[in-house]
C-alpha cells in the first residue's frame, strides 16, 4: 500500500479528523493508563455538575482533563515507538522512557492541584 497525499484542503482535513478519531479510540480502549485516565475525567466531570463549579472552574478542570490525556497519549506514542525501534532493554531507551513518563507526572501534578483548589473549599 502506497501513501497518497490528499491535496484538497477540505477532504484532507475530514481524514486527519478521521484518523486523530481512530486514535483517540485505540487510546481510550487499549491502553490502561489511558482508560484510568478518561475514567477519573468522567468522575470529575460529574463532581462537577455535583458541586456546581463556576464557569472558569470549568475552564481549569477540562484543561486539566485534556492536558493529562494529552500528555498520556504522547508517552504511549513514544513508548510504542521506542519498543517499536529496540524490542528489548536499552539504557537510552529506557532514559528516554522515563523522561516522558516524567512529563505525564509533571501533568498530573499540575491537575491534582487545580483539582484540590477548586473541590477543597466545598469540602471544608
Amino acid at each position: 500500500m502506497e501513501f497518497q497525499k490528499d491535496n484538497t484542503f477540505f477532504s484532507g482535513r475530514l481524514k486527519s479528523i478521521s484518523f486523530a478519531f481512530k486514535g483517540a479510540i485505540k487510546l481510550i480502549t487499549t491502553e490502561h493508563s489511558i482508560m484510568m485516565q478518561f475514567s477519573i475525567g468522567i468522575l470529575m466531570a460529574i463532581a462537577g455538575f455535583y458541586f456546581h463549579i463556576t464557569r472558569t472552574e470549568w475552564l481549569f478542570q477540562i484543561m486539566s482533563i485534556g492536558l493529562v490525556m494529552s500528555i498520556e497519549g504522547l508517552n504511549t506514542a513514544v513508548e510504542k515507538v521506542a519498543d517499536f525501534i529496540h524490542p528489548n532493554y536499552h539504557e537510552r531507551i529506557g532514559f528516554i522512557k522515563d523522561i516522558a513518563a516524567g512529563a505525564v507526572l509533571f501533568a498530573a501534578f499540575t491537575a491534582i492541584a487545580i483539582g484540590l483548589i477548586i473541590y477543597l473549599p466545598k469540602f471544608i
